[in-house]
Formats: structure tokens, sequence, C-alpha cells
């Protein structure tokens, strides 16, 4: 097997990956988002009251230093906002002890004692009191969780806005913080001097106003917006799951009404890249109805209407969804998630102790804490290199500042090495391969009728997921249940590839619209069944497209907005027949320029291909099953024509 074959290989995984999905979508400004405020800048702050706390009513005065006070509107539904619990707390142990006071307000509806439950969760080191009659907020004319303001010592509001630049847009992180704007007014402050940017535009959750005027109930919540909700976003907004907050009442979903109005016109939620292809069976999206309906509501006030229009409580079923399965593996032990950093993907080896060979028909992933799981995917190894990699990494001597502890390895891509036949115990399987993926809202996955991944007897799965943070400690045991043919598999499952390697040339620097182009010929009859794009940070739109001997183009895919961190296979309503010869072409634009958000190089750099995400790649791939008696493979120039 060739280089570019063992690269191609093993990014081929991904073809089964599922629903790859995140909550960094690409988003433009929105009600969470508002343009920088200069309101009560160089003014003094009223001395409010503040709700009382051990019996007291303590006013703002009450929590400043002597050098001033660094007041920050926090929420613990904000996903954002939980985000800088660590910041936050490093920045107090440096600030405090110079003579700043710290307080953070709630403005949300949490009770006392849910905010303490919290605090200790979070660990934060310094007041929280709630602001749910919006005095304080009012005060300050704050507007979203978190923004931070900071008064000097006369309460003369010297700097209101983001606490640093993690984020360009909701949700949406920059590759490193490299402008630390609280830090720096707190700096300026302490030397006697002006604030160098006393007002940034702070992003976060939007702080709802305590009351709404309503003005029509022509659509109400119980009648027209819950059933909405219950189908398109309860299964990931609600407690434990991945959804940054909960929408299951009427409460949460007022609090929330202006994100998901924003979101779901700009059709960044449900999360739904393609612009173009053939009728998926997995598509999200909402009817134009729908979207009217939630406008409409939150434009009207988010009348509630009454409680007997509601439909009956969404159920969420427990348990294996397919099933009991025919083995189940998962870690040997709790994984600890640190509050702080950068997501992580690790790898954790899950032996099978299989005798014989199987094949999959079905597989299915339940996280132990679908909070931080983003997604998995499934790997297996025969080769025995990942335990190697497992071994390594438990022996290492560990930093003290290590966010992340407990089983398995670390890597950025991929399971750390390539596929080499020469590895593999036996000629007649591969030394790894793939058990499909994960992400929420999948509820398991089964394989077309007859179809089955082979997974060769004492392999291990090695099972990579990619966690996200939650501003706090989190642990994750996390399984992979297994369903085995009962009967011989008589089509293969397949993945095609087009792209990789052997048509790729480095991104050059500072180009914003680069583009490449791949081709593939397939070899035999196939049913196709799903295609995936894959690219990386700098890639910008990608298409493909089938086209069959001395016929026309069908495009497949084409997403305009790539964004790496929403992906996902896109599964045909019907399996597509693909005639021996057919063309497959990916076209793709990258961005390497300095205006990318997403690009992890600053200043740009020249992007070769390669497995980190810093390097890039250009893949499509197609989920086949055999549509006769050989098995379909892709040719990378095209075959002679028969005379």
């Amino acid at each position: 097997m060739s280089r570019t074959a063992h690269v191609g290989f093993a990014v081929a995984v991904l073809a089964l990956a599922g629903v790859l999905v995140g909550f960094n979508g690409s988003v433009p400004a929105s009600a969470a988002d508002p343009q920088v405020s200069t309101d009560k800048l160089n003014k003094t702050i009223d001395n409010i009251k503040l709700p009382a706390t051990e019996g007291k009513t303590p006013t703002l005065s009450d929590f400043a230093g002597t050098k001033g006070t660094v007041v920050v509107f926090l929420s613990f539904d904000c996903p954002v906002s939980n985000s800088y619990a660590a910041t936050l707390t490093e920045l107090h142990k440096a600030y405090a002890a110079k003579g700043f006071g710290f307080l953070a307000l709630v403005p949300t509806d949490d009770t006392a004692l849910q905010i303490a439950v919290k605090l200790k969760e979070f660990k934060l080191p310094f007041p929280v009191i709630s602001d749910s009659n919006h005095v304080a907020s009012e005060a300050f004319k704050a507007i979203v969780t978190p923004e931070a303001f900071v008064l000097d010592h006369n309460q003369v509001l010297r700097y209101r806005g983001r606490i640093d630049n993690q984020y360009y847009g909701r949700m949406k992180k920059n590759p490193q913080v490299t402008e630390r704007d609280l830090k720096d007014a707190l700096d300026a402050l302490t030397a006697g001097k002006d604030v160098p940017t006393p007002a940034t535009r702070a992003i976060g959750c939007h702080i709802d106003p305590k009351e709404r005027k309503v003005t029509s109930e022509n659509v109400t919540y119980h009648r027209d917006v819950l059933p909405i909700l219950q189908k398109h976003c309860q299964s990931c907004h609600r407690p434990g799951d991945v959804g940054p907050f909960s929408l299951l009442t009427y409460k949460q979903a007022v609090a929330w009404s202006a994100d998901i109005v924003h979101y779901t016109q700009t059709k960044d939620m449900p999360p739904w890249k393609p612009v173009a292809g053939v009728e998926f069976k997995n598509a999200r999206r909402l009817t134009i109805r729908e979207l009217d309906t939630l406008a409409a509501w939150e434009k009207s006030g988010c009348p509630e209407g009454e409680v007997k229009d509601s439909p009956p409580a969404a159920k969420f079923p427990d348990g294996w969804h397919l099933g009991e399965p025919d083995l189940v593996v998962e870690m040997t032990d709790d994984f600890h998630v640190g509050a702080k950093g950068k997501d992580t993907f690790r790898c954790f080896v899950l032996p099978t102790g299989l005798k014989e060979d199987k094949y999959v028909v079905a597989y299915e992933v339940k996280p132990g804490n679908a909070t931080v799981v983003h997604h998995t995917l499934n790997y297996f190894d025969t080769t025995g290199k990942a335990r190697k990699l497992e071994t390594a990494e438990k022996e290492r001597k560990k930093l003290a500042d290590e966010p992340d502890r407990g089983p398995g390895y670390s890597v950025a891509m991929g399971i750390g090495f390539l596929p080499n036949q020469a590895d593999a115990p036996r000629p007649d399987v591969p030394p790894i391969g793939f058990v499909g993926g994960w992400a929420p809202g999948q509820l398991g996955t089964k394989l077309p009728e007859n179809s089955g991944i082979l997974l060769p007897k004492e392999a291990a799965i090695v099972l990579q997921v990619h966690y996200h943070r939650t501003g706090k400690p989190e642990k994750d045991r996390t399984k992979i249940g297994l369903h085995f043919a009962k009967k011989p598999v008589e089509k293969p499952w397949t993945t095609l590839t087009v792209g990789g390697m052997s048509i790729f040339a480095a991104i050059p620097a500072n180009k914003a619209d680069h583009p490449l182009k791949g081709s593939a010929w397939l070899t035999a009859d196939a049913n196709i069944h799903s295609v995936m794009p894959h690219m990386h940070l700098v890639g910008k739109s990608v298409k493909i497209t089938m086209t069959p001997p001395n016929g026309n183009p069908i495009v497949l895919v084409q997403i305009k907005d790539w964004d790496y961190n929403w992906q996902e296979s896109y599964w045909f309503t019907k399996p597509l027949f693909a005639k021996a010869g057919t063309r497959f072409d990916i076209e793709a634009v990258f961005d390497n320029s300095a205006k990318n958000p997403n690009n992890p190089n600053n200043p740009p750099k020249d992007v070769a291909f390669g497995e980190e995400t810093t390097n890039e790649m250009l893949f499509g791939f197609m989920g086949a099953t055999p549509a006769g008696a050989e098995r379909p493979r892709m040719l990378r120039t095209e075959p002679k024509k028969e005379k």
C-alpha cells in the first residue's frame, strides 16, 4: 500500500462518522452578539442595593477594593459564560491582591440555592449574587453574559466589554487568545493610567428583559412553538445532553427566544450545512411555516397561551435504542476533562476478546457524559500499536498543571499512526479499520441490508473521543455496543474516496480563494448510500459530484460555508446506482488569509497536506455496497474505454 493509500485509508474512517456536530457554527452577529456599547462609561454607577445574603442587604460599594471593583454578569445557563470560570478565577487571584474587589451578578431566575450549587461546581472564589430583579443589569446597562465592568476607586465606570478575545462570535472561538482586555484595563488602573480600550464588544448570551409586552396571541408557546421545539431541538437541548442549555419549559424558551429565531432564520440551527445535493434522509430543516411561527411568536412578545393546548411531553428513551448489543466494550476507567483549555481528542483502547471474525451490522455509542462528548470516531486495530501508545502515555511523567487525566492517549486526528499492511497479523485483513462514529442526536446506526463491516478476531476497538470543555471539571466513561451479522454478509461495506494527497498542492499563505479539484473513477457497479466531504480549518467551500459514463453530473452534496466543526455523513433517502466507469469529482476552495478567523496560523503560512488540524486535507468519502459480484474500488486515472 502506498503512502497516499495509507493516509487515505486512515482518514476514511470519517466516512461512517455519522453526524459530527459541535456548537461552533459560523454565525453572524445577533441579539447575543451586539455591537460595542459605551453606555455609562466615565459615569458614576449608583450604589445600588443588592439582594440579601446571609441576613444582610449589601450595596455595590460593599464589594469595592482600594483600587476598584470588577463586576461581571454571568449566567450558568450560558456556555460562553461558563467557559470563563477558570479565567476569572485566575484574574481574581492576580488582582484581588492588587486592590480590586470582584463581584459576579446573575441576571436569571436562578434562586440563591441554585447559584450556591453552581458556585461550588465552578469553584468561583468571589461572591456571586442574584440579579433576577435586573436592578444591577439596568444600572450598568449590561447586555450579555459574560460582560465585564471595571469601576475605579470612585465607582466611576472605566471599562466595559469582553474578558478577552477567546470568541469572535457566539460559540465561535479564535484559534488562540491574543487580546486580554479585562486584564489590560486592570493593569492600567493599577498603574494609574487611562484604560487603553475602554469599551469592547462583549460576546455571549443576551440578558433577557424582565418583562415582555405581548402584542398578539395569534401564536402561543404551548399550542404553536412547543411542538416545533420538541421535534427539532429537545433531543439535544435538555439536561444532561450536549445542548448548552435546555428548551423544555416556557421560561427557558422565552429566555432564548431571540437566539432561537436568529439561529433558525440563518439556518445555523438545526445544524445542516448542505445547500444542494440529492435527497437526504438525515436532513434537519425547519419548514418555512415553522420558521415563520417562531419569528411571529418572538415578535409578538412570546405569549404563553394555555397549558391545555400543549402536546404530550416528548419522551427520550433510555438504554440501547437498537436493542441489546451482542458485544459491549467500554473505557476501563473515568477520563477526567479539565475545566479550561482547547478541546481535546483522546483515544481509548477497548479489547474485544473476539475469537473469530465478525461482521458489524449496527453500532451504538453511549457517552458517559453527553455534556462534554462532542463526537466519537470508532476504529479497530489489529497491530497492537494503539495499546503501546496507551501504555506509553500511562508511563509518561505528568506535569502538575495538565488539565486532563485518565486512561487513553491524546492525538490531534486519527489514532496516532498510519496503516501498514506489513504490521497486520494476517494478510487477509486490514491493519486498522473503522466502525462508524457517533454525535449528539444519533440513536444508533444500522448499515444497509446484507451489508456489514469486518471486525477481525482479537482486534481492539480504538474509540477516539472529541471532548469540549464546560468551564468546570468533568468526567466521562463512554461505551460502544456492537451488533453482529447472524447470517453471511453478501455486500461488505466499502468506503470509496476521491481527492487526497495525489491532488494536493500546498495552500499558499494569504490566498483567500485557493481552488483544488480531484477526480476518481469507479471500477465496478456499486450502490452509493452516503457522502461526506472532509477538509480542515482553512476550508471555505466544497462540492462532490458524480458523472455516469456519457451522462450528466449529479451533485451529491454542496457546502458553501464550510465549517470544520460541523461535519457529517449525508445519507441518501434512496441509494444511488453508479455504473462502472462513473467519475466522482471533488471541488473545493480554501481561505488561507488573515481574514479567516479559523486560520490556525497567525500570520498565515503555507499549509501542506497532513493529518494535524494545522495541516490541510481534501477528501470525499462515499459509503457503498457492491451492485454486482465485484467489489468496487476507485482509480485515480480514467480507465481505458472498450472499443
